[in-house]
């Protein structure tokens, strides 16, 4: 890797919007792990040193910044979404919509503070990990994450004692399964303080689970934006009855929720499992199509992400097991019907499928924001402290590029060969940017890269300044 004989442009010219946030040294050590994250192929701290020639000094500094330097994290994020705020590409819009997930950072060995054996969908298997929740905003011009934190595994001494103080019952027949297995303890005691908070409100603050994470950060969203009720939308394992009442009696917030085909719908014939009513459907309509009759799909399409997407649409209210009446969208994406259908809900009951899908649609790109992070070194760390951790994933949420919003910063009369290179690898292509000194790379990225995926064109000729705020 080529050394940094100074800070990349982009790195100077937004430090300053995080001058409040850090000391005059911390502000410097902020730009110089800014800078590392962005460039290095190695994310470790002393990697990130080793690339400075310009400010060059011990990996002890960078250390102090993640580890013991007074700054807030809550104050570092809000200048980021300040600085968000006051750009026209990364303004949160009208139509823009909440999405929440969750990805694993995944390491080896149990030195890390806070690390779990978490079940990994996508591998089939346990692994050691750290769990990163997000409440992340999208629309049709940008989107980024807006509030964010590593969920911590329960405390069970602790919330065994609260529960008792809290005169919630526990069998004693149970107790054994401390010492003969503590995993099925573990299962009950969470099972306990889950069903009883509602009798118990006061034990929910024992443990914040993924669900109540999401809940105290939208909570805490509209205590300083009361007026932006902005629709929530999420996976299935988040689309639990308990969260959804949350949304709908307690924050008064539409939602867009997923269901699984084993999912049942009450109908007045009986209960049914979304697969079977899909499948029941799917022929109803076929047959309708054959005999000229009124189709059960509807076709629909939708605007994202600058794009038209076309669905077959089924939308009508219905009784939803464990959820109440709910608006259930059916969609497939082929004419014939021949895909697998998805499953969403609604708890805004005169919605229709173009506005519930739409909404949906723009829970896709917290998962690719998560990938982007990973590829760049989101998971990439060897420190051990809870705390540093928090701050290395603050500062790569900061530092990742969006590889279309790259694309869409070269000037529309500079060749697209040079864009698509990023399509690959956009890390890649940057570094080369950054440090090959070819005369492209003196351009300045408009909107709020690196911290957003904002889609900005240039105004005036390759050099001008004028798209800098």
């Amino acid at each position: 890797m080529l050394p940094l004989v100074e800070f990349p442009e982009l790195v100077q010219h937004y430090a300053p919007f995080f001058r409040e946030v850090f000391s005059a040294e911390a502000l410097i050590e902020f730009e110089r792990y800014i800078s590392g994250l962005i460039v290095s192929e190695n994310k470790t701290v002393d990697g990130i040193n080793r690339l400075f020639i310009h400010e060059s000094r011990n990996q002890s500094s960078l250390n102090r910044l993640l580890s013991e330097s007074p700054y807030a994290l809550e104050t570092l994020n809000q200048a980021r979404l300040d600085l968000l705020a006051s750009l026209p590409g990364t303004q949160m819009k009208p139509k823009g919509v909440f999405s929440v997930d969750d990805t694993l950072l995944t390491h080896y060995g149990l030195n890390f503070e806070q690390i779990a054996k978490l079940w990994d969908h996508v591998s089939g298997s346990y692994v050691w990990a750290h769990d990163l929740v997000t409440l992340h905003y999208s629309d049709d011009d940008t989107d980024y994450p807006v509030l964010f934190q590593l969920w911590e595994p329960v405390d069970l001494e602790k919330l065994e004692q609260g529960m008792r103080a809290a005169q919630v019952p526990i069998k004693a027949s149970k107790e054994a399964l401390k010492e003969t297995d503590p995993q099925k303890w573990r299962g009950y005691l969470l099972g306990v303080w889950q069903r009883r908070q509602k009798a118990h409100p006061e034990i929910r603050e024992l443990y914040d689970s993924k669900l109540i994470i999401v809940q105290k950060m939208l909570e805490q969203w509209l205590k300083t934006h009361p007026d932006e009720q902005r629709p929530v939308t999420f996976d299935n394992w988040f689309t639990q009855p308990a969260f959804c009442r949350f949304l709908d009696q307690t924050l008064k917030l539409p939602y867009v929720g997923t269901l699984a085909e084993t999912d049942k719908v009450n109908l007045k014939t009986g209960q049914e499992t979304l697969k079977a009513f899909a499948a029941r459907l799917k022929g109803e309509h076929l047959q309708a199509l054959q005999q000229k009759g009124q189709p059960v799909f509807h076709k629909i399409r939708i605007p994202y992400k600058g794009e038209q997407e076309t669905y077959y649409s089924y939308c009508r209210s219905h009784q939803i097991h464990n959820f109440g009446k709910q608006r259930l969208v059916i969609n497939y994406r082929q004419a014939d019907l021949s895909d697998n259908p998805t499953f969403f809900i609604s708890n805004r009951l005169f919605w229709h499928a173009p506005g519930i899908t739409r909404i949906r649609r723009h829970r896709w790109p917290v998962e690719v924001y998560h990938e982007e992070g990973k590829d760049e070194g989101l998971d990439q760390y060897q420190l051990r402290g809870f705390s540093a951790i928090q701050r290395h994933v603050a500062g790569e949420l900061r530092s990742t590029p969006s590889p279309w919003f790259i694309r869409s910063c070269v000037p529309p009369n500079t060749t697209r060969s040079f864009a698509n290179g990023f399509n690959s690898n956009s890390r890649s292509s940057l570094r080369v940017a950054l440090l090959s000194g070819v005369e492209l790379l003196r351009l300045k990225f408009c909107g709020a890269w690196p911290f957003s995926s904002a889609q900005v064109w240039f105004k005036g000729s390759l050099y001008s300044k004028r798209c800098l705020p």
